[in-house]
Formats: C-alpha cells, sequence, structure tokens
C-alpha cells in the first residue's frame, strides 16, 4: 500500500535526518555483543586475519542486500518495511508471517540488549544492583534489582522513542559518533603503541583448521554482526531527507560496522596478560577470568591508556546499548503500526 494513495492522517510525519538514519542503522546494528561476544566468538574460530577478511566478506554481502532495500523502500515508502513489500508484493498471508518473523527478531535483540544492562553494571559498577534474590537459572543468579534495572531501560527508550522523536535522532546521532570516536581512539592507540601492525596476526589463524574455511565460516554468521541495519525501513514514512539516498545511507552504515568490529578485534589481540603466550592461549582460557581480564578489549584499552581507556569505552559499551534499545523499539513500534493500520493487531481503542 503506497503512501501516496493514504489519507494524509494516516501518515506518520517526517522528523528523521540522513545522519539521523545513519546513526539509527548502526546503532541497531552493533550492540553489547561488539564488544564483550564478539572477541570470543570470532576470534576463537578463526583467529584475527580470518575474522578480518570473513567480516569484510560479510560486510560485501549486506551491501548488496542494501541495494534490496533501497529499491523497497523508494517501491513502498511506507511503515512496515518488508511487511509492506511482503504484502503488497505476494500477498497478505506471506505479509503477516514476515511480520511476525520481524516481529521476534527485533524483540530479541531488545531483550539481549535490554538484559546487557545488569551484566553492564557488574562488570563496571560491582554488586550494586544485585539485591533481591529471585532465582537461579542455568546457574546464572537472577536479582530484583537486575530485573528493575532492565525494565528501567526499556521504558526509557520507550518513553523517548514516543513523546520526544527529534530529541532521540539527536541522542542517536550523538551516541553513535561516541561509539565510533571511542573504539578509534583505543585502537589507534594500540597501533601507534606498537608501532604499527608487527606481529598483531601472530598466529593470524587457528592452527588446527583449514584457512579458508575459517574465512567462511566468519564470513556465514556475519548476519549476525549486521542485523538490525535494515531498521530505517520501518521508518520509511519519517524520513526528511531525499529517498534517493537510502543506499549510500545504508552502505555507510554497514561499513561503519564492519570497521568498528574489526578494531574490536584487532584490538583484542594487541595485548594479553603476561601469563600467556599468545593471544590465542589468551581468548581459550576467557571463561576462566573475571573482570577486565576477561574483557580482551577493555584489557587492551587499559594495557595502552590506563584507566582512561577503560572508561572510554565503558561509555561506548553503554551508547552501544542504549542505540540498539532505541533502535529496536522504533523498529517494533512502526511495525506494529503498520500491522494496527491494516487490522492484523488492534487499534488502540478497540473494546473487543
Amino acid at each position: 500500500m503506497n503512501t501516496e494513495n493514504q489519507p494524509a492522517k494516516n501518515k506518520l510525519s517526517p522528523y528523521l535526518p540522513a545522519r539521523g538514519a545513519w546513526a539509527l542503522a548502526l546503532g541497531t546494528s552493533i550492540g553489547w555483543g561488539s564488544l564483550v561476544v564478539t572477541s570470543n566468538s570470532y576470534l576463537s574460530q578463526a583467529g584475527p586475519l580470518g575474522s578480518v577478511l570473513g567480516l569484510l566478506a560479510g560486510a560485501l554481502i549486506m551491501i548488496l542486500i542494501s541495494r534490496n532495500y533501497h529499491y523497497m523502500i523508494n517501491r513502498y515508502p511506507d511503515a512496515g518495511g518488508v511487511y509492506t513489500f511482503t504484502k503488497e508484493t505476494f500477498g497478505c498471508d506471506h505479509g503477516f508471517l514476515t511480520a511476525w518473523f520481524l516481529a521476534l527478531t527485533y524483540l530479541a535483540m531488545l531483550w539481549a540488549n535490554a538484559t546487557a544492562l545488569p551484566l553492564f553494571a557488574s562488570y563496571f559498577f560491582g554488586n550494586i544492583f544485585r539485591f533481591g534474590r529471585l532465582y537461579s537459572f542455568f546457574g546464572y543468579e537472577v536479582y530484583a534489582g537486575e530485573v528493575l534495572l532492565t525494565v528501567a531501560g526499556i521504558i526509557l527508550a520507550t518513553a523517548l522513542c514516543r513523546q520526544h522523536r527529534r530529541i532521540t535522532a539527536r541522542m542517536m546521532t550523538v551516541m553513535a559518533i561516541v561509539i565510533c570516536l571511542g573504539i578509534t581512539v583505543c585502537f589507534a592507540a594500540s597501533v601507534i603503541t606498537r608501532g604499527g601492525f608487527a606481529g598483531l596476526f601472530e598466529p593470524a589463524f587457528l592452527p588446527d583448521k583449514n584457512e579458508l574455511s575459517q574465512i567462511i565460516l566468519i564470513a556465514s554468521i556475519s548476519p549476525w554482526a549486521f542485523i538490525g541495519f535494515e531498521n530505517i525501513s520501518h521508518s520509511a514514512e519519517e524520513f526528511d531527507f531525499p529517498r534517493s539516498k537510502v543506499f549510500r545511507i545504508l552502505t555507510l552504515s554497514v561499513l561503519s560496522a564492519a570497521i568498528l568490529y574489526i578494531f574490536v578485534l584487532l584490538l583484542s589481540v594487541s595485548a594479553y596478560p603476561p601469563e600467556y603466550g599468545s593471544w590465542m592461549e589468551y581468548i581459550r582460557d576467557l571463561g576462566s577470568l573475571d573482570g577486565i581480564k576477561g574483557l580482551p578489549a577493555f584489557y587492551a584499552a587499559d594495557h595502552y591508556l590506563g584507566r582512561f581507556g577503560v572508561d572510554l569505552l565503558i561509555v561506548s559499551l553503554l551508547a552501544l546499548i542504549l542505540t540498539s534499545l532505541i533502535g529496536n523499539t522504533t523498529a517494533l513500534s512502526r511495525l506494529f503500526y503498520a500491522l494496527a493500520k491494516d487490522e492484523i493487531l488492534c487499534p488502540k481503542d478497540s473494546r473487543n
């Protein structure tokens, strides 16, 4: 259903500038995992060079997908993104299935980053929110304080998206810049201190596996690293810039995310505790380490910049979590808005 045929009262008003769209795409595609999970997920399976090459291959694939999103957004510039395109192209049944798969995806990412807030707090602020023990789940203790922190994060993101769209867009832009600067400064410090990249890729791949297979493995799981960049398709009605720029914005967001992932990966292998003989020994032993040592990127930042480097990454990590919360909340709200317009979800004032 094209917006040109819709009554004006059913349209969302434009507010999102091009830089805000880039920040929304970037902020949703990278989250808690980029600084905390990426190191042991990628490095433990392909080494630094295999991870870098795999991520670059994955980024090229995502850029090709971006071209398809560009066509879709220009063809059906409505809230709902892929749902609207699928409904108009293949019918309502296919659209319905697509919508609920999308909803589950965004809900999963929203939940993952919301529950990262207690992990963030426990890593860097101790047990301040660990009060009111509720139960144990797979060995992890769940506390009422951490539940309240998670709920507060979701409520904050929802309130911002609901009441202050333009302010939220500016906040997303500022936080995206903070993320880029924080990670880049720490990576640059490692390169300058080491005097270049000499010895950084030793070993470049895991020695007990085929090198090409390691690259292919990372490329095949790369959608995990970029998922969410397409969320601006749900805000197509609200663009305050020509839709002809969408491909450039999506491409820039994919390249920005890929570069940040690569910086984190290389930073993580650039320094390790003296009791380990190589980055590989260190990464393989992460499960037994606590605190800064258990977070390779933060350990390296501390190694090169001291407490300033750790604080810089803490701010970047908090910005990552908040941008992901806001981005996924925005995507979900526009998707559900499109479903409500099509009477798949009940309207707000429904009494049935």
